[in-house]
């Protein structure tokens, strides 16, 4: 049994072979239709979702296993009947869990508890299934995450704290761009400065679009204002107006850059249509892989790899 909480706890060679694995995946879909036959995975989602539901679901029935989706207001865990006891009967009736959340310690809370795998889907802190779909479209467009410069632009959010400890455990260079006040926690920081040192990669964290753009490899953003902080939406606008992707950002980046963003967009906001419909960008394909990647997780947290 294998939990999926967040990619600081996994070594690079584990999430190297998550991407291959969900490369295998990709392409030879029908050898896998039926390695999760007769499991039974729930899907608890305290918060709307489009693609996370979407390829955690399917793929739970493209691997042959039944799913069951319980959406926000449904279970209520904390709230109705303490998560400790949601943990254990969801246990005895599900032979993995994938979480949705607004509280990572809920996460946390739930795994210590249940005898069965726990994937985490999405909460405040991280978002590593996210993460994993992107991974595997960087290798898909061969960018070698060691020879390139990866610059996140935008809110310090749960995909910037995942895409930075994927980078520094795999030795990749990441640039960070956020407004003052919006960076990354430091805890994450300090925490991924650590793998970094290890790995040989490098973090950097600024505070102006210019010092992420030049020369940048990549370019990837994320909406201003997550899900749960729409009380802000007005300020935010206001703080985040100069951290967009638009033809200005990408001319100060290489001919080729990756444009990417993990959808939903706000466009005319973090991203503009023009940057979002360019030849570079990949966002579509990214959105694609979750589907993959999503499966290949399902697999490693049943130990049904290869």
């Amino acid at each position: 049994m294998k939990n999926f909480i967040s990619l600081k706890e996994l070594s690079a060679k584990t999430i190297v072979k998550l991407v291959k694995l969900a490369v295998r995946v990709k392409k030879n879909p029908l050898r896998y239709k039926s390695r999760l036959r007769s499991r039974y995975i729930g899907l608890l989602f305290e918060k709307p979702s489009l693609r996370t539901k979407t390829a955690f679901y399917l793929g739970a029935l493209q691997l042959g296993a039944d799913a069951v989706y319980y959406g926000p207001g449904e279970v209520n865990l904390g709230v109705r009947e303490k998560v400790s006891d949601g943990a254990r009967v969801f246990s005895r009736y599900l032979d993995a869990v994938v979480l949705r959340t607004f509280s990572h310690s809920l996460v946390e809370e739930f795994c210590k508890f249940s005898s069965v795998p726990v994937i985490n889907a999405l909460s405040d802190l991280c978002h590593p299934s996210q993460v994993l779909g992107d991974l595997l479209t960087l290798y898909e467009l061969k960018r070698d995450l060691k020879k390139i410069k990866f610059s996140f632009v935008g809110d310090g959010n749960n995909v910037a704290n995942s895409l930075i400890y994927a980078l520094s455990i795999l030795g990749g260079n990441i640039f960070v761009a956020s407004p003052s006040g919006y960076e990354p926690s430091g805890n994450v920081l300090r925490e991924a400065q650590k793998k970094a040192r290890q790995s040989g990669g490098r973090i950097e964290v600024v505070n102006k679009i210019k010092e992420a753009a030049i020369d940048a490899d990549v370019l990837y953003t994320d909406v201003w204002t997550s899900m749960g902080r729409e009380k802000e939406v007005n300020k935010r606008r206001k703080v985040f107006s100069d951290f967009q992707i638009n033809s200005k950002v990408l001319k100060m980046a290489k001919k080729n850059c990756v444009v990417m963003h993990c959808l939903p967009a706000h466009r005319g906001e973090e991203i503009t249509d023009e940057a979002i419909e360019g030849r570079n960008s990949y966002v579509f394909l990214q959105a694609e892989n979750r589907l993959h990647s999503a499966k290949a997780i399902l697999l490693y947290a049943l130990s049904r790899v290869e």
